[in-house]
Parts: structure tokens; sequence; C-alpha cells
């Protein structure tokens, strides 16, 4: 049995798919390789880099589906069942909306797929694939699975390797389709697997992917210790409140981590009580002041995530986050816009307002183009707030924010590691900031329309 595994582009500009030059492992393919019988030989084609065969004979697909690339994914699925092949959808998408997935395969596995891949393959060759299966989330996921890595090599990734110490988080911010997928609960595999998984590959920079590192600050800790025998470089995502705790911190930083993604959101506090984001509501009165002062004492080369177009944003205060960032020289930052994930409670919210545009389903629509608004924002036009948000990106990233931030002694500068990365990685991120502005979902006009 041939078992292919694809991880979907987002789109195209006029009949040429993009290159994501800054692309990095599909981990959760990686993870479906591992949990597949050895008498399988599991194939991965990227979508980001080459082409598809889709005439080479294979017995059954898998894809992986996120929302920014369903429109895409449906694409390639079309494509191989129009050839007899079998398809099998999962991921982040198949979970927030299944019944749209499941018009578009033979088989959706709604959920993390570790509890029923294993099934799932031994019907398909019983001949009894089952149109879903529906997992139960493990207390204690990816057990006993280290990821194949073998099926990585030779297209290209950033060399940088991705895994996972927790899944989920538990808070319940409004716009995370991350808290919809886990149900607002934080699942940690066991720091033995952890460290067996790093061993297991060659390279001494590492990216958790998890949603919340520190989300259990007991687990995490336990995670840190174990780390710093290893003399490794690691990133992850964190939150704000993590700074409450001294020690958290203090192993943190001596178990190797650069830095971490952290989600700001926004500089007012009006907009982080309307999303709900709990962990950033015992900031500083001024705003971060104290929370950046300790990321630099600590040293932390910090990804700041912005979300524009809340309620209670304007132009003129979506202009001074992007001043804020600049001015407190975040190694990267994220202005994203405010985007309503299917069956998250903004979406919800904003569809109840009749605030919802390109039908309510922007990913499939024809007409919307990647960082483009897809809602009606309060204070300003959609067609404003997609310019100031490219605005921010474009003077974040401009070559004399990149020189200015780099002079940030504690951080960027700190040490020549440090700060050969913050050369390498700044310019490739500006970059595509400006090829992936204005893309179109999927290859063709007319395919992968509204379900």
């Amino acid at each position: 049995m041939r078992l292919t595994l694809i991880k979907p582009n987002i789109g195209r500009r006029e009949h040429s798919l993009y290159v994501d030059e800054a692309r990095m492992e599909p981990l959760p393919l990686g993870i479906l390789a591992a949990l597949t019988p050895k008498n399988v030989e599991v194939v991965l084609y990227d979508d980001r880099m080459e082409t598809i065969p889709y005439d080479t004979p294979t017995d059954l697909v898998g894809i992986t589906v996120e929302t920014f690339t369903a429109r895409r994914a449906y694409e390639i699925s079309a494509e191989y069942m129009a050839r007899g092949v079998r398809v099998v959808m999962g991921g982040m998408h198949a979970k927030l909306i299944p019944e749209e997935v499941a018009q578009h395969c033979d088989c959706v596995i709604v959920g993390d797929a570790e509890p029923v891949w294993a099934k799932m393959i031994a019907d398909f060759r019983a001949g009894c694939l089952q149109r879903r299966y529906d997992a139960v989330q493990p207390l204690c996921p990816q057990t006993g699975i280290i990821a194949r890595r073998d099926i990585f090599e030779g297209k290209g990734y950033l060399p940088i390797s991705l895994l996972q110490f927790s899944r989920g988080c538990s808070h319940k911010c409004s716009f995370c389709a991350s808290s919809v997928y886990f149900g607002a609960h934080h699942y940690c595999r066991p720091v033995e697997e952890v460290l067996r998984e790093i061993r297991s590959q060659k390279r001494k920079l590492l990216f958790f992917v998890d949603d919340n590192i520190v989300c259990n600050r007991a687990a995490a800790k336990e995670l840190f210790r174990a780390l710093i025998p290893l003399k490794i470089h690691w990133v992850s995502q964190g939150s704000m409140d993590m700074l409450q705790d001294r020690e958290l911190m203090e192993l943190m930083v001596a178990s190797g981590c650069l830095g971490l993604v952290i989600g700001f959101e926004s500089i007012s506090p009006q907009c982080i009580t309307e999303m709900h984001k709990l962990t950033n509501t015992r900031a500083s009165s001024e705003m971060y002041a104290a929370e950046i002062e300790q990321l630099r004492q600590y040293g932390l080369q910090t990804w700041a995530a912005f979300t524009v177009g809340h309620d209670g944003d304007t132009l003129e205060s979506i202009t001074a986050t992007c001043d804020f960032a600049i001015r407190n020289k975040f190694t990267f930052a994220a202005f994203n816009i405010l985007m309503p994930y299917p069956n998250t409670p903004l979406y919800a919210k904003l569809e109840r307002e009749n605030r919802l545009l390109y039908d309510g389903k922007w990913w499939l629509h024809e007409d919307y183009r990647f960082n483009y608004c897809s809602i009606i924002p309060k204070n300003m036009t959609p067609d404003e707030l997609t310019e100031i948000s490219f605005d921010c990106r474009r003077r974040f990233n401009s070559p004399m924010s990149i020189v200015t931030r780099a002079l940030e002694p504690r951080t960027n500068l700190r040490t020549p590691y440090r700060f050969m990365t913050y050369l390498i990685y700044n310019p490739l991120f500006r970059k595509e900031v400006f090829k992936k502005q204005g893309l179109r979902f999927g290859l063709e006009s007319g395919k992968g329309g509204s379900a």
C-alpha cells in the first residue's frame, strides 16, 4: 500500500502558485507518517514548493486542512478523486467545520488523528473506510510516537526542527480557533518522550509549536529543567502571564530559550477586555512597559503578535500600535487583521450582527485575498483596515526599521548567535510580507468555491 500525504499551499498570483521561502516542516504530517504501519509506503508532497504528481500511482491520499488552505486543499482532493483515488482529510479546519470538509473528500477525521489513524488505515485496507472518524482527544498526546523526519528531506525547509511538548491552551480568547479545537484544555506529553524526540534528530535549534508552552507552569518547569543539559536553542509561543513566575522564567532562559511568540494583541485595555485575553489583563498601567523591561532583562527576543480591527480600534490606534512595536525594538512583529474563524465566539458574534463579508465563508470566496479584511469593522471601512494593517507590516519591516531594531542591546545584540538570527530572518520575513499580501486562495479561478 502507498499513502501520499499532502501539505496544501495558500494560493496564487495569476495562475502560478506562491512559493513559500520561509516554509517549515509540516510536523502533523511527520506524526501521521510515524503512526502509519511500517509496511505502508509513505510519501510527502509539499504544495508550497513542488508540483503534485497527481498521476503517480497511490492508494490513499491524506490532506491536512487549515482554514487558509481549505480552498486549495479541496482542489487537490478533487484532482485525486477524479482519478479514482480515495482521499482522507483532517486538521484544524476539519474540526472547526467538519460538514464542509466532508463534502470534498471520502473520509474526514475530526480532532487529533492519533486515536483513530490505525483504525482508518485498517478499514481502508479492508474496503470499509468510514465517512467520518471522531477522535477523542488524548490526555497525553503523541504517546510513544516520534515524528518521521525522513519525509522532510530535500524539501528546502528552514533549518529548525519542529516538535511539541503540549497542545492547546486553557484560555478562551474570543477569536482563537485553537481554543475551540481543544475545548480550552491544555495537554502535555511526558518530558522523557520529548527528550527522546530531541535526541532522535540532529539539530540544536528547535521550535516547540505549542499553542502556549507555559500554560501549565509546573509541567513547563519540569521540561525546562530537563532541557538544560542538552545545550540546545529553542523558541516557542507563550503568554504574558508567564512573567509572574520568576522561577519559570529563569529556568526558561537556562534551558536555551531564545525568545517567544507572545500575543500582545492590542495596546488598548478596552480591546484586551473585549477579546477576553485574560493573560494580558494584569499588564502594567503603562501598557506592557514593565513586561517588556522584564523580557529584555531575560534577554528574550520577542515576536509580538497583534490583532487589529477590534471594535475599540481606530485608524489612529492601529498606527500607534505599529509605532509602539517599532519603538520597543521587537525582534519580529505580526499585525494580523482580526479573522472570524468558523465556530469561534468571534464568528458567532459577527454573524449575529450581520458583519461578515464574503457570504461568511471568506476562506472559499473567489474574491477574497490573503491578509484582506473579511468583516465590517466599527470605526473604519474594510478597505481601510486592510490598508492600515499592511502599512503596519510595511513600516515594521522597512530597511530602516530592521536596522534600528537590530540595535536593541539586551536582546538582538545580546550574543553573536542572536544577532545573526536576527539578520538572517528579518529580511526573509520582510520578503514574505510583500509576497503574500493579496494572494488569491487556491490555484484555479472558479474552483473550490462555496459548499
